[in-house]
């Protein structure tokens, strides 16, 4: 369906909302608008940082990945430590 058949069927849909619901409509279609908005800004930032791991050094790299596992095994340990065990 194109944009332009998707808004005329938008346009007949709000013609039939109750006049007393229209400021909900708007709040929730300009609140759409904005999280969608704000979420392309959040992925272009993100991919600023696509392929940074290119240029790194092999030494370099090893060593965060290595850091990653390490820091990923201690949370683990962590969260189990906390668990309780019920008899």
């Amino acid at each position: 369906m194109n944009s332009s058949n998707i808004r005329t069927r938008l346009a007949a849909e709000i013609d039939l909302i109750p006049e007393e619901k229209l400021d909900d409509l708007y709040n929730f279609i300009h609140s759409f608008r904005l999280g969608v908005e704000n979420s392309q800004g959040e992925v272009d930032q993100i991919m600023k940082f696509a392929g940074c791991w290119n240029e790194m050094p092999d030494e370099v790299f090893a060593d965060l990945n290595e850091e990653i596992i390490t820091r990923r095994q201690q949370s683990f340990l962590k969260r189990r430590d906390n668990e309780t065990i019920l008899d």
